[in-house]
């Protein structure tokens, strides 16, 4: 059930809104719910990392120092 809270919409724009929300659901519907979607590219580790990250060596520490 949708309620119009704030403003008096005509009936074409109710029945717009009304329009995008369900095909929004038919698409969500036709999605079979076993199956796995495919990550986003920002959120796959694979992109993150995809070098290594150097170790550092026994004298690293004396090359972590910034001369001010």
């Amino acid at each position: 059930m949708i309620k119009v809270v704030k403003g008096n919409p005509t009936p074409e724009e109710l029945a717009a809104a009304l329009a995008v929300v369900q095909a929004r659901a038919a698409v969500l519907a036709a999605a079979s719910p076993g199956a796995e979607q495919a990550p986003d590219q920002w959120s796959d580790p694979a992109q993150v990392a995809r070098r290594r990250v150097p170790q550092p060596g026994p004298r690293a520490w004396g090359r972590t120092y910034w001369p001010a």
